[in-house]
């Protein structure tokens, strides 16, 4: 087994594989590439994104910087925004859904590393896959850990850190997240007043 494939598995694995560094090479070219754009470059950061990720749905926006290990690594859905300085630990599969917001500087990490200092030390690690469901909003300063999975329909508050699944239609915050509350019908009536009040002026 190749240490990719076993990076992929969630295994032990030694980051400093030829063909990892490949990879990682490349996505660090790409990222500088789409770093280094320009507002008016925005088909030209599109086009660098649809490149660097394993796929996208049709539309995605990232406010640059944005930095990740692979990129070849993560799915994202259609309508995906993520805000400044988003980081992408990729070594495991990270999917993301449909309508999916982040605010800044949200970290999603699905790197592990062993507890013990000398198989640690051995420049050995692992990683969890992370999948966030579909129209999700993150707040801004949020970790999400490995191995987590997030529902659809949920609101996680900014400064949290995600250490276990979080489930569908709900609010969650904190350090560690947790679940505050579920959104309710009177949550969807208040926004949908709120918005029928915006159209009419």
């Amino acid at each position: 087994m190749t240490e990719k494939e076993r990076m992929l598995r969630g295994e032990l694995y030694a980051a400093y594989d030829e063909e990892l560094k490949r990879d990682n090479l490349r996505a660090r070219r790409l990222t500088r590439l789409f770093n280094g754009t320009t507002e008016e470059e925005l088909e030209c950061r599109t086009e660098l994104l649809k490149n660097l990720f394993q796929s996208t749905g049709e539309h995605i926006f990232i406010e640059p910087p944005f930095r990740c290990d692979y990129g070849c690594h993560i799915r994202i859905g259609d309508n995906f925004y993520a805000n400044y300085d988003c980081i992408i630990i990729d070594v495991c599969d990270v999917t993301i859904g449909d309508h999916v917001f982040f605010g800044p500087r949200v970290g999603v990490y699905t790197a592990g590393h062993p507890i013990d200092a000398e198989v640690r030390n051995a420049n050995l690690e692992y990683g969890k896959p992370i999948s966030i469901g579909n129209s999700v909003w993150i707040g801004a300063d949020t970790v999400i850990n490995p191995g987590v999975t997030i529902g659809n329909n949920v609101v996680i508050g900014s400064g949290s850190v995600v250490t276990k699944d979080i489930p569908d239609n709900v609010i969650a915050a904190g350090n560690p997240c947790r679940v505050l509350r579920a959104i309710t019908l009177e949550d969807k009536e208040y926004w949908e007043e709120k918005r029928r009040e915006y159209m009419e002026n």
